[in-house]
């Protein structure tokens, strides 16, 4: 008989683990007291197994487990969250909820302060979390918790309340999102509208996350990409999600939101949903030229429009005022995403070590910028692409381009400027900007994340 199926040998693991989880938590509380604080005793008789138990079966009510979160929408909303099982769900042809069959992760949202209370009921016996086990009615698991069976079934029945929708009515928020509807054929007709509340599909979020993470971080995956750059066979699957973005939810308490955006530290993934395009005017290969700073990147997607609008406006004589510098930091931000988005097409684009190519008469800190996976086996190159002070080097180039290029315009374009265009560029630490690439790089090369700033690190 396997140890899953003996109930009295689960009995007794279950009060192991409880007393062991009882045992860290009141050890952790005790540390912050000296030893001779009167509180010491109250705090011992606390984290008794009865007592605890009890209180956590009352407190328990201030959380609730959810499978769609209102506070996703926004973290102040106080509209109704669904606990809705997958497997109860409809299918349809689209991607939803309904896919994750019964392998899904419910999410807790309430009250921060009672998540050691669902910490306790995710507790493993034999494979499934207390709770699982309270769910189904296992005998067991109800001994485990006291020997008074009435005591037992009291707690079974707070605790599996979790999962359960409040009995008040569902209610939306002003801070919710809203929709109206069109379910019949005249638009102009009030009555044929349903007004929508949608919520955030927490635990269809959480399932994406892990996934993403696997493809994007995992052994398999950093295999795959290794083997692309050798040019090598390779007969696992290369798994890219380009054009991926990144929202954060719950600003810097991420707790506001929900326990399993806590545990993502807020970061919700959003999938490209724009067609590949070509753009006929980047160059496949870089003979010749001495510097992208030029007309590769003159001419490379939105950055003449985007410079055009700046000369524009700045034209124009603003003020010198916020709205002013935010507005040309917005332009300045746009060109970066563009400078980013090239050197991301020929990193991507071109194979490992192309810059060793005698047709190759880029500047040294170019070479280092746009084939740094030349970096993982050349030694000279290796060194010099870690000594991480090229980063500067290319932040000084794009500064110069810049001033070029309002220098046309405005003579009294100088050093001030090119020091502001350049340090915009360096601490661009926006998800998918330059900062945050080089972050991404530094890291699968093992290298210092350290990049070298006129005023200090980035």
């Amino acid at each position: 008989m396997g140890q899953s199926q003996d109930p009295e040998r689960r009995t007794s693991r279950a009060r192991d683990v409880i007393a062991a989880f009882l045992k860290d938590e009141l050890e952790s509380r005790l540390k912050k007291l000296t030893a001779e604080d009167s509180k010491r005793d109250a705090l011992i008789a606390r984290f008794q197994s009865d007592t605890w138990i009890e209180s956590a079966s009352i407190r328990v009510q201030q959380i609730q487990a959810v499978t769609h979160s209102v506070k996703a929408v926004h973290p102040k909303a106080r509209g109704t969250s669904l606990y809705v099982d997958p497997t109860t769900m409809l299918p349809t042809s689209l991607v939803g909820s309904h896919v994750l069959g019964s392998s899904f992760i419910s999410d807790i949202v309430g009250n921060a302060a009672v998540l050691d209370v669902y910490k306790f009921l995710k507790l493993e016996v034999d494979g499934r979390s207390l709770l699982s086990w309270l769910v189904a009615d296992d005998q067991a698991t109800l001994r485990a918790l006291s020997d008074d069976e009435v005591k037992g079934r009291k707690w079974q029945l707070a605790f599996v309340g979790l999962m359960r929708d409040r009995d008040e009515a569902p209610t939306s928020h002003a801070l919710a999102k809203q929709t109206y509807w069109l379910i019949g054929d005249d638009a102009a007709d009030d009555e044929q509208y349903h007004l929508l509340a949608p919520l955030f599909a927490t635990s269809l979020a959480q399932t994406v996350h892990g996934v993403l993470q696997e493809d994007r971080y995992g052994d398999a995956n950093k295999a795959a990409r290794a083997a692309r750059r050798s040019n090598s066979a390779h007969e696992g699957v290369l798994h890219d999600y380009p054009a991926l973005a990144v929202r954060k939810l719950g600003g810097t308490n991420t707790q506001n939101v929900s326990q399993l955006n806590a545990e993502r530290g807020g970061v919700n993934y959003l999938l490209g949903s724009l067609p590949p395009s070509w753009d006929q005017n980047v160059p496949r290969h870089l003979w010749g030229v001495t510097s992208v700073f030029g007309s590769v990147f003159n001419h490379y997607g939105r950055v003449r429009p985007i410079t055009r609008s700046m000369l524009r406006f700045l034209q124009r004589d603003p003020p010198p005022n916020m709205e002013t510098r935010n507005r040309v930091d917005a332009y300045v931000g746009g060109l970066i995403d563009e400078m980013v988005s090239m050197a991301g097409e020929f990193q991507r684009g071109l194979p490992r070590g192309w810059t060793a190519d005698s047709r190759c008469k880029l500047e040294p800190e170019e070479r280092l910028w746009l084939d740094p996976w030349r970096a993982e086996q050349e030694g000279e190159f290796r060194s010099r692409w870690l000594f991480m002070d090229w980063p500067a080097q290319i932040g000084h180039r794009f500064g110069n381009w810049l001033n070029t290029r309002l220098e046309s315009r405005f003579k009294l374009v100088g050093d001030i400027e090119h020091r502001r265009w350049q340090r915009e560029l360096l601490v661009d630490e926006d998800v998918g900007g330059w900062a945050w690439q080089l972050r991404q790089l530094r890291t699968d090369l093992k290298a210092s994340h350290y990049i070298a700033a006129r005023g200090g690190a980035v």
